[in-house]
């Protein structure tokens, strides 16, 4: 049986109309559906009831545990799930869009029941869930608005991971050494600069692929500060790679809100500034001059070059821009997670947060959702892991790279990069 996608005239009061049908939606639900059908009903837990806490022990306001019969959740969610999916049937059959709210309500409802088929017999700190989720997300966001900024002003930033590593790195050093946590952050956002300094240089000036050019650079970040870690920071840790870390600093009032205060607002100061960063790159982007001249030049430099826009400066020092923000990130890892220096210790999240840029559509609002979604994935099998639930941890490490692939393939809608990204600019 063949699914029909061509387009369709439909005749309206305005004139004819051209209507892409797309079944992708409704596809997507029904495997989901299914999938949920066999989790929760077919391999039902022993367990008859799944705990999930919401408070932590010094929160102000407690609020009390909810416990859910496991297999009646399971089923009411089936249910729900096959609703929406008829919902999307019914409404692409009638050559009408799946509203955005319908995916949301989809995803929230299958983990719902994923989590109570999950964490059957135990009980789910939900609390610590988010917390871990903001950690985790807090280096992808920094390297997905560094994303978004590069790829919008039309170059392809591939270093993304090389920038993070180094900004790990020359943080973890200079903190060590002044006691300073503050002028770590500053070495940080400059190794980040350094590093899309030559993938600038490279691409703009010299007109080399700017894949290429991203690749190497990685490579290069990977060797340099592991061969650096090996031979200067290991045999002299105590001064050189041990820095301060920064503490948390709960805002008063707002992190007492139940559930979500204390995983948005006991966080440490690199958290608060992530918050800001993310307001001030959409601000920007969208609502000023600066904004303006880095969207034309990524959609059309010819028309921008016209117009008296020099494009190879506004592409330099919005991709020296991007390395900045996406080099403070790396300083996460050292002063604000782990406390130290390790070997390739940004392990991929370059690349994830390349992935939420797609994800996002180039946005920086919904590249930072994106980034959300990565760490919940990624601190979903911690947790999953530690209350022994019987999901493979495998299978929760690839979730993150199973969501790009359905993002990449067009699920969530049409992913159109900026019309210039990766092409340089010669000017005639």
């Amino acid at each position: 049986m063949s699914i029909d996608t061509t387009p369709r005239t439909v005749s309206g009061p305005v004139g004819d109309t051209t209507v892409i049908t797309s079944w992708k939606a409704p596809i997507a639900f029904a495997i989901f559906t299914v999938l949920a059908l066999i989790l929760f009903v077919v391999a039902r837990r022993e367990a008859d009831t799944s705990t999930f806490r919401l408070s932590t022990p010094r929160d102000f306001i407690q609020i009390p545990e909810i416990a859910l019969p496991t297999f009646a959740t399971g089923i009411v969610t089936v249910v729900l799930l096959a609703a929406i999916t008829a919902y999307s049937i019914w409404l692409t059959r009638q050559k009408r869009k799946v509203p955005l709210w319908t995916i949301v309500v989809f995803a929230a409802l299958f983990m719902l029941g994923f989590l109570s088929w999950a964490g059957a017999g135990a009980s789910l700190p939900i609390y610590g869930l988010l917390i871990g989720t903001v950690s985790l997300s807090v280096p992808l966001i920094f390297g997905a608005l560094g994303g978004v900024l590069s790829e919008r002003v039309g170059v392809v930033n591939i270093a993304i991971e090389g920038q993070l590593l180094a900004g790990a790195f020359c943080s973890a050093i200079v903190a060590s050494a002044t006691g300073n946590p503050f002028l770590g952050l500053i070495a940080a956002s400059v190794a980040g600069v350094l590093v899309s300094f030559v993938l600038a240089a490279f691409s703009i000036k010299y007109f080399v692929d700017q894949v290429i050019v991203g690749v190497v650079l990685n490579v290069l970040v990977i060797g340099l500060t592991s061969f650096l870690f090996s031979q200067v920071l290991a045999p002299n840790a105590s001064t050189l790679n041990s820095p301060p870390r920064f503490t948390d600093f709960p805002i008063p009032l707002l992190s007492e809100i139940p559930i979500i205060g204390p995983a948005l607002f006991r966080q440490s100061i690199i958290v608060y500034v992530m918050y800001i960063a993310v307001f001030v790159v959409w601000y920007g982007m969208f609502h000023t001059k600066w904004g303006l001249r880095l969207r034309s030049v990524g959609e059309h430099p010819q028309a921008a070059d016209t117009v008296g826009i020099n494009v190879a400066k506004q592409r330099f020092w919005n991709v020296s821009l991007a390395g900045a923000i996406a080099g403070f990130g790396g300083a996460f890892f050292t002063l604000g997670s782990v406390g130290a220096f390790n070997k390739e210790m940004t392990a991929g999240m370059g690349f994830i947060a390349l992935a939420a840029v797609i994800f996002g559509r180039w946005h920086p609002l919904k590249a930072a959702l994106a980034a959300l979604l990565f760490g919940f994935a990624t601190n979903l099998q911690n947790v999953l892991g530690i209350i022994g639930s019987p999901v493979p941890s495998e299978f929760m490490l690839m979730l993150p790279y199973v969501i790009t692939i359905f993002a990449v393939a067009g699920l969530v809608g049409t992913s159109r990069a900026p019309a210039a990204d990766g092409k340089p600019y010669i000017k005639s």
